[in-house]
């Protein structure tokens, strides 16, 4: 027996977003979250890049996310930091927002979606056959789902049960991070010495935030004697460090899953690929992940679509975040201090002083010129639907407005009568619309203005009309199932 259609093991930004996305389609996922509060004490990632809030402009939560974090240009490499205030996007910005804040606004979102959250056990051990997953809880108990999802982070047990391979690179550098007590006048600021970066600094709480570079590769466990060793080598003193609110340890290991589903088990986020955080991909990758893969398991589990269509979450994802882990490796790389590392960052940061090695570099790291390989045709098929304005019959409206419900959009823009797509009509949203202006896309910039277009709910265009409807009954199976 099936008590739930979806499992998601992690409630971290990709599981909450993955679980909203599912509640949108129609279906009713378990959440299980190993930590019983829902506050998370560490700061986590510091930030979205532009294409992740579009994301969530597209339902409906852009405003209240920008309101709690502070729109900035954060784009940066080989020491140059990257303007997209030029770009085509509604949102040519990052946001500031630390993770700890960025989960609060999804579990808001969640609940209101009535996400159905176990907090306070973990998932120990899975089988899969062909039917389901059969998952057990560390408080003895067991459930049985149609799918199960991991993001649950990058040491993911359900990656390692389901025997899903994690090939890459071990840590050449590792970090020490802390919130704790300090006495004296610590030294604030960001430093590099010998040894590596270290910064302090102080924290809204009265604790002080610390980043510290240690001497070789950590190993073992982190504890507040690790902190001291690391400060005292960097400050020569350890600044009487003392009452932690938390240590970690992070390094730039990188490892990417050699497939991100095997049978019915499926990964995301973290668990799907670890990296340095240099650039600040970390959630946006995941939330990413969740909305490319979540309408496609919904028609899944729902019986609309055939299994295969789980298939193409990998054949996409796994190449859109392959391309961002060489930013982080490359980002280790030319932050080393020897001459010829310095050398090779020197003569990147003379190339993205021009203008066309900048545009794609900072299209590559916000995430706007992501396009997913959907064959040959016009420049919009298989990147990110602009979020144009639009007049429709009931009045104006935008592409991101019309995808609040993660229902995807036939749009004609003739003016005319709209296209027909047949047994698929009560599947999608079909209008007909006018808009104005050039057609802009990061990047590349000016492409002809499609006739029609089919807008798949993660707002990727997957089919382009040039004046009928030639492939449109393909593309519509290929995406919502047959009719």
């Amino acid at each position: 027996m099936i008590d739930h259609p979806v499992i998601i093991a992690g409630a971290g930004p990709t599981g909450l977003v993955l679980a909203a996305e599912l509640r949108l389609a129609g279906l009713s996922p378990l959440v299980i979250e190993k930590r019983a509060s829902r506050e998370r004490i560490q700061p986590g990632a510091l930030g979205l890049h532009a294409r992740s809030i579009e994301i969530l402009d597209q339902r409906g939560l852009a405003e209240r996310f920008l309101a709690a974090g502070t729109p900035m240009q954060v784009i940066g490499f080989a020491g140059v930091r990257l303007d997209i205030s030029a770009c085509p996007t509604r949102h040519p910005y990052g946001l500031s927002l630390p993770q700890k804040h960025t989960e609060r606004l999804l579990g808001d979102w969640a609940d209101a979606l009535a996400v159905t959250m176990l907090r306070g056990v973990e998932i120990t051990g899975l089988a899969q056959d062909d039917t389901g997953v059969t998952v057990t809880l560390s408080d003895g108990t067991s459930l049985r789902a149609a799918y199960l999802v991991g993001c649950d982070g990058g040491r993911s047990l359900v990656r390692k049960q389901a025997g899903i391979g994690f090939p890459g690179s071990d840590p050449t550098i590792s970090h020490l991070l802390a919130e704790a007590d300090l006495t004296g006048e610590p030294k604030l600021g960001l430093f590099t010495d010998a040894i590596g970066t270290h910064a302090i600094s102080k924290t809204e709480t009265g604790k002080f935030a610390i980043m510290v570079t240690e001497v070789g590769i950590g190993t073992g466990p982190v504890t507040i004697d690790t902190l001291r060793a690391a400060l005292s080598d960097h400050y020569g003193t350890d600044y009487g460090v003392d009452n932690p609110s938390y240590i970690t340890r992070f390094t730039d290991m990188t490892r990417q899953a050699e497939t991100y589903r095997r049978g019915r088990v499926l990964l995301a986020g973290d668990a799907a690929h670890i990296h340095y955080p240099a650039g600040g991909f970390g959630m946006g990758i995941g939330i990413e992940d969740a909305v490319n893969l979540g309408w496609k398991l919904a028609l899944v589990a729902n019986n609309r679509a055939p299994e295969t269509l789980l298939d193409t979450y990998h054949a996409e994802r796994h190449p859109a975040a392959a391309k961002l882990l060489r930013y982080t490796m490359a980002s280790v790389a030319l932050a080393r201090t020897d001459e010829r590392s310095k050398a090779v960052a020197g003569v990147l940061g003379d190339l993205l002083r021009l203008d066309e090695p900048a545009r794609h570099i900072a299209g590559d790291m916000s995430g706007l010129a992501t396009r997913y390989d959907l064959g040959e045709g016009h420049p919009l098929l298989g990147r990110r639907m602009p979020d144009r304005d639009l007049l429709t019959a009931k009045g104006p409206t935008r592409i991101a407005a019309l995808l609040r419900d993660a229902k995807p959009l036939l749009l004609d823009f003739s003016g005319k009568t709209p296209l027909d797509p047949g047994p698929w009509a009560t599947r999608l949203t079909t209008l007909t619309v006018q808009t104005e202006g050039d057609w802009l896309l990061p990047v590349i910039g000016a492409v002809p203005a499609p006739k029609s277009v089919f807008i798949r709910p993660d707002g990727h265009v997957a089919w382009v009309g040039q004046g009928d409807d030639a492939g449109l009954a393909e593309a519509l199976a290929r995406w919502l199932g047959p009719a």
